[in-house]
Order: C-alpha cells, then structure tokens, then sequence
C-alpha cells in the first residue's frame, strides 16, 4: 500500500477552499498517495448554538460541551459538513467516504474533565485496519471528529488532536493542517520553518494564541520515527507542487535539513 497523508480542515476554511486546494488533492491522489481527512466545523456549530440560544464557551481553544451542545455539535460536524465536504470532493473525481469517529468505533475516546470541560474527548484508540480497508479500496475517508468510549457516551474531540491520532496510527507519511492563514505568523510574517522549542516559546510570548495552540501541540505530539514533520499550510491556494513540496509552515522535533 502506498504513503499516507492526512489532511485536517479546520471549520473556518471550509467555505473557502478554492479549486487549486481540490487540485492539490488530484496530484497527490493520482501519484498513489492515500488520503484521509478530518475535518472541524466550528464556525457552522457557533451559528447553530446561537440560532438555537444554546449557551457556549471556549476554555484554552476547547469547546465546553454539554449534553445540550453535543447534539447540535454532531448535527453540524457528521451531518451537514462533513456530507458537504464529501460532495465537494466527488465533484473533484475524488472517490470520498463520509464517517464519524462513532462508526466501526474509529475514534475511541475518553473524557479529558468532565467537570470543566463537559464532553470533549481526547482519543484513545484508533480503529486503524478498518481505515486501511477502505485505503486499499482507493477511497478518501473523510472523518468527523465525534468519538464514543465502550459504554456508548460520545464525545467532541478537538479535530486537529484527532487528526494527530489518526496520522499517529496509520503511520502517516505527512499530516497537513489546512488553515485560513499561511501557516504561522509572526509580525505577520509566515514562519516557514519551526521545532519544538521554537512552538514553545512562541506560545510563551503569545505569537502563539488561541485555536492556533491546540494546533500546534497536535502537530508536536503528532512527531513520531515515522513522521518526522507536520505543515501548516492555507486552503486558499495551492499547497502541494509538482516537485512534491507543500507550501506553509513544517514543525520538526528539532532544526536540522530541510
């Protein structure tokens, strides 16, 4: 079977992933690259919880979910958008699947707490042969971060942690964190390269902030023997070259050749 990638989508890009992203897919597709996607959703569960006057709140870049907002979560994220992602890419000739992390207990998760957090999941097991089933039969997962334990209670789980579990038990070759920016800014310039003590102080100096943290540190706890760099790179644009390059930001353990 050939490498694999895995490409997070983060909520806010979806609606303006432009036709070179979806190309940028065809040439990794048609080289034999294995695809598989996770995606967010969170500006489409914001507008939902408002419309619905359900109350919400962030706690370090982390959505508190309660039993309330967990139902509209999993409407939006395995119902409308990933169906729309699903549909966009087979307009691209991109043979696509639709799952949640529920199915075939994909995504195995736990409660992080409880009590401040509500339900949101961090992964505790991946489900990896079924989705090297469905590798092998040339199909594009595209995943929505909703997770279960053995019990049945389901979980939100932040989609760039998931995606770092993913590429994590797949062995991926690349894991890509689409984004609605460049990669990583600082004084509005894009870092291309950084490790991880680079990520760390630029969280200590606030560079670093927001939904951008839980990014990073899944890219950092992502690093493994078999993926030894994560990018960051924008959906607006092409991100893949003929020469096999990804434009964006590439995190390593530490500087060394790129």
């Amino acid at each position: 079977m050939g490498e694999t990638i895995v490409i997070k989508c983060g909520g806010s890009i979806l609606s303006e992933l432009s036709p070179s992203f979806f190309t940028s897919l065809q040439a990794l597709y048609s080289q034999g690259m294995n695809i598989v996607i996770v995606h967010g959703g969170g500006p489409e569960i914001g507008q939902m919880l408002k419309r619905l006057n359900v109350c919400s709140e962030f706690i370090n870049g982390l959505r508190k979910t309660t039993e309330e907002v967990l139902e509209v979560v999993e409407m939006i994220l395995s119902g409308k958008v990933n169906k729309q992602l699903v549909s966009l890419l087979q307009q691209y000739h991109l043979p696509s699947i639709g799952l949640s992390g529920v199915d075939a207990r994909l995504l195995e998760a736990a409660s992080i707490d409880v009590a401040k957090l509500g339900y949101v999941g961090e992964v505790v097991n991946v489900n990896e042969q079924f989705l090297n089933d469905l590798l092998l039969s040339r199909y594009i997962p595209v995943i929505s971060p909703i997770g279960s334990d053995r019990k049945g209670q389901k979980y939100n789980i932040n989609a760039d942690t998931a995606a770092g579990s993913i590429a994590k038990a797949l062995q991926a070759k690349q894991l890509v964190f689409v984004t609605d920016v460049p990669g990583i800014l600082q004084n509005g310039s894009l870092v291309e390269h950084a490790t991880i003590e680079t990520i760390e102080n630029m969280i200590d100096d606030g560079i670093i902030s927001g939904g951008m943290i839980p990014k990073v540190k899944a890219a950092v706890a992502a690093l493994s023997e078999s993926l030894d760099e994560v990018m960051i790179v924008s959906g607006k644009t092409t991100f893949y070259s003929e020469n096999g390059r990804i434009y964006g930001t590439i995190i390593r353990k530490e500087a060394g050749v790129y």
